[in-house]
């Protein structure tokens, strides 16, 4: 050590033992920068990164999904549970209720996605539970029970994870949202006629989660017509090199059966028109998934600015709702109309929303009740509920 550095050293041992509190000082000084830069880089990174190093904290994980899953929810599920196990971490898919409507299965068996049905909460089979495109667990036994390590949503709600929540409510899509992630962490869509294995990349996005998490947009924004934020035509950008076309075509246009198409037709024969608004009871469905499809169709007929569909099923009244009116918010108003009764339930978006109304009991008499039930549903779509 030279002359200089030693008389340094020196000088700077007789300050520290005649000022100790400055070396005291200097050490909080250090331990705050250190834990201050800690927190920037851990909170500052972004959200895909920080999904994925919670994903690694974990041995498995169990990624749960809505009752009866569309092709957002369960694209959704896929790509969490795709990025876990590039992570190292064992992933499954669960979802209560049943996967019934013909593009919810064609999706489902296209794609082979790996659903795993519930019926309780020791079904999940981990400790670690991951929602997606819902924020509280629902439609299974003990479901209020479940605490989630993580929420990946774009519904309004107030559920949210132990250790992660990301709900964009402005988004069109939670496919958006899980798009996003793997775009965050630099992730190669892979294209078609390839193999990941021939992809030089970390992260990867296998062509059948392409093509999942690009109709999972398309489907919850109406072909990325409504409903929809910048986010979605970004990710379904970056998703477009993996996407198989031939795969995309066989989901998008499934067969459709003869009672669906009977009960649009009933929709459309028995609507009750009053301004821009129908109400359409088709009456007793062996489908319930035929609703949401009628009211579908319903919403296009001209000078029909906010359509409703009611049917049951099993002592329940389904109700799906479609608005192209932004006067009518249809998940508030039918889940307005439905306040008062015992057991009923309902919301959704803006544009789409649907309830249900138990029918096996006293306090909703039906059919009695069918004119005062529509009368108070025209009444909510028009703001006076």
């Amino acid at each position: 050590m030279s002359v200089v550095a030693e008389n340094l050293v020196r000088r700077a041992m007789a300050v520290a033992q005649s000022h100790p509190e400055l070396v005291a000082g200097a050490a909080i000084g250090l331990v705050v920068l250190l834990f201050g830069g800690y927190v920037l880089y851990r909170f500052t990174r972004p959200a895909g990164v920080r999904f994925a190093s919670l994903l690694a904290e974990h041995d498995d994980v169990a990624v749960l999904t809505h009752p009866d899953p569309d092709p957002d929810a369960m694209a959704a599920a896929m790509g969490v549970a795709s990025l876990a196990e590039q992570v190292g971490t064992d992933a499954s898919i669960r979802f209560p209720g049943q996967v019934r409507h013909q593009e919810n299965r064609v999706f489902r068996n296209v794609l082979e996605v790996d659903l795993v049905r519930i019926e309780r909460a020791s079904d999940l089979a981990s400790e670690a539970v991951i929602l997606v495109d819902h924020n509280r667990a629902r439609g299974f036994s003990g479901s209020e029970e479940i605490s989630p390590v993580a929420v990946v949503d774009h519904h309004p709600g107030d559920g949210s994870g132990d250790a992660f929540t990301d709900v964009r409510t402005e988004y069109g899509a939670c496919s958006s949202v899980i798009g996003e992630y793997f775009s965050d962490l630099n992730a190669t869509p892979v294209p078609p006629e390839s193999h990941e294995s021939e992809v030089d990349a970390r992260y990867t996005v296998h062509s059948k989660l392409s093509t999942g998490l690009f109709y999972g947009i398309l489907t919850d924004t109406n072909r990325l017509t409504a409903g929809i934020a910048p986010a979605d035509f970004d990710t379904s950008g970056y998703l477009a090199p993996g996407v198989d076309d031939t795969l995309l075509d066989r989901i998008a246009n499934p067969q459709v059966s003869a009672e669906v198409l009977d009960i649009k037709a009933r929709a459309i024969r028995g609507r009750d028109v009053q301004g821009p608004f129908a109400i359409s009871d088709v009456g007793e469905v062996s489908n319930v998934d035929a609703i949401p499809q009628a009211a579908d169709e319903l919403i296009l007929l001209e000078g029909i600015t906010a359509a409703i569909v009611c049917g049951i099923r099993d002592d329940v009244l389904h109700l799906s709702g479609r608005s192209r009116d932004d006067r009518v918010h249809m998940g508030r108003s039918i889940e307005a109309a439905l306040d008062e009764i015992p057991g009923a339930n309902g919301g959704g978006h803006a544009r789409m929303g649907g309830g249900q109304v138990p029918l096996d009991g006293d306090e909703f008499g039906w059919p009695a009740r069918r004119k005062t039930f529509t009368d108070r549903l025209r009444r909510a779509l028009g703001g006076d509920v």
